[in-house]
């Protein structure tokens, strides 16, 4: 195994792997360092994901091969003119560093290549951000740890039963991403809906300054991307960026969430499984078919029927109702708006298997408050025989062991059947939380996702519910 491990490093897809690995860091060069030095055999590095080849990346396969064959070049140069014992003893350590060499040059290709970037991207967002500020559409732009791309798609369907929307696509939550969105636009659109993506201090403030929002949706603060943010008070502080820009313009905080509620401005318009403003949520009910319940206000209702599933959703359905309403939508518009709402891909999204077996994907969903959510979704499910599988949650930092005991008390406490945990750094607090609850369903042990999933068909029957809860990424242990 050993030796195993050593040759991958001279294999001819080691400069591929490294390249994967930088770009699966989003060429985050800290991360990308931390995982080469945990990395033992680098012919496994592409095990869930591939790599994308993107100009970027082209460009930094590109680089590695060509430094690794001037490296050897060079050795082979310094041998031809020397061919001596002491000159091929040199060329062999010469070789046999070559591997480390490609590792560390990477990172200053990578930095010639940003260099090149930077004023083009730079001219890039700033045309895109003049374009925007002429555009005279509504500018709705939507920040949270969690949420923040169902709630969008849940908006946009609804508006677009009554208005001209456009809204971000993917991830494009970034200055670059949002750009590339804006460079489609054709100026017509009345309202625009933009995801703003969160990974260290002041980005939500850079976001704002180039999209200049007149609306607001925070969806909630947690533990998501705690090892870059360090504290939950850094977290808040930058989600809350959104409501500091907005100042009294309108602005809808998710009051599920203790953090974001705890943080809530005075303006802050709050939604729930309840209601919002005015208008109160009656007859709630969700199960594997959907989701349904009613919207009263002051002599109006508004039947809702949506095929997202969870208690969760009932907040978020409700405040784009809202939105919607305020917006002129009738409410016959707003109830085929909320209508057309599906499940979205990877976040509770059910699937039936050949054998009649129901599988909720929810590979996506990586934070606690989505954990928690769908756990007490799978716990209202009768008549089933209930399986959870996950590896745990990554980036939760200095709450990662009690986020994962909290996770395996509130599994114990909804009395879900089967657990299938992968083995990882995280899923022993799972267990060690099932344990002080006193779990008595079967736990079951995987050391890999991929193998948990090709055991599922030889394990499961007709009518069992299985919820797949997280991916656990390449880069982590």
């Amino acid at each position: 195994m050993l030796i195993k491990n050593w040759l991958s490093r001279y294999s001819s897809r080691y400069p591929r792997a490294l390249v994967y690995m930088l770009q699966a860091s989003e060429y985050t060069v800290a991360d990308y360092l931390a995982w080469y030095h945990q990395t033992k055999d680098f012919s496994r590095v592409e095990k869930r994901k591939k790599l994308v080849m993107t100009s970027k990346a082209k460009l930094l396969w590109l680089a590695t091969w060509t430094m690794g064959l001037v490296w050897l070049g060079l050795g082979a140069i310094v041998l031809l003119f020397n061919p001596d014992f002491g000159r091929v003893i040199i060329l062999l350590v010469w070789v046999s560093a070559a591997p480390y060499f490609l590792a560390y040059a990477l990172i200053i290709a990578l930095g010639l290549v940003k260099l090149v970037q930077w004023p083009i991207e730079n001219r890039i967002i700033r045309y895109s951000k003049i374009k925007l500020a002429r555009h005279p559409g509504l500018k709705i732009a939507i920040a949270g740890s969690f949420g923040k791309t169902s709630f969008r798609e849940i908006l946009k369907t609804v508006l677009a039963e009554g208005r001209k929307v456009a809204a971000a696509p993917h991830s494009y939550n970034t200055p670059l991403g949002i750009s590339q969105f804006i460079k489609s636009l054709c100026g017509d659109e009345e309202i625009l809906i933009f995801e703003l993506g969160e990974y260290y201090p002041g980005d939500i403030k850079k976001l704002c300054d180039l999209v200049a929002p007149q609306w607001g949706i925070i969806t909630g603060v947690n533990e998501a991307h705690l090892e870059k943010f360090k504290t939950l008070e850094q977290t808040t502080k930058t989600i809350f960026e959104l409501a500091d820009y907005l100042g009294n313009q309108p602005l809808y905080l998710n009051g599920e969430n203790q953090l974001a509620q705890a943080a809530a401005p005075n303006q802050a318009l709050v939604y729930s499984r309840t209601g919002v403003g005015e208008w109160q949520v009656i007859n709630a009910q969700t199960d594997l078919a959907g989701t349904k319940f009613a919207l009263t206000k002051a002599g109006v209702e508004i039947k809702v029927s949506s095929s997202l599933l969870g208690w969760h959703q009932i907040g978020p359905l409700a405040a784009a109702a809202d939105i919607a309403f305020k917006l002129g939508l009738n409410a016959g518009q707003i109830e085929r708006g909320l209508s057309k709402t599906q499940p979205f891909d990877h976040r509770l999204e059910p699937k039936i298997d050949p054998q009649g077996v129901i599988i909720l994907d929810d590979s996506y969903n990586g934070n606690p408050d989505g954990v928690k959510a769908v756990i007490d979704f799978l716990a209202g499910l009768k008549d089933h025989q209930r399986w959870y599988i996950t590896p745990g949650l990554v980036e939760m930092g200095s709450r990662k062991q009690t986020v994962h005991q909290e996770i395996g008390k509130q599994l114990a406490a909804s009395n879900i059947e089967k657990i299938v945990l992968i083995k990882n750094s995280a899923t022993p607090f799972i267990a060690e939380g099932l344990a002080a609850a006193g779990y008595s369903g079967k736990i079951i042990w995987y050391s890999d996702g991929l193998m948990a999933l090709q055991a599922l068909p030889h394990l499961t029957v007709a009518g069992d519910v299985v919820l797949l809860q997280n991916d656990w990424p390449d880069q982590y242990r």
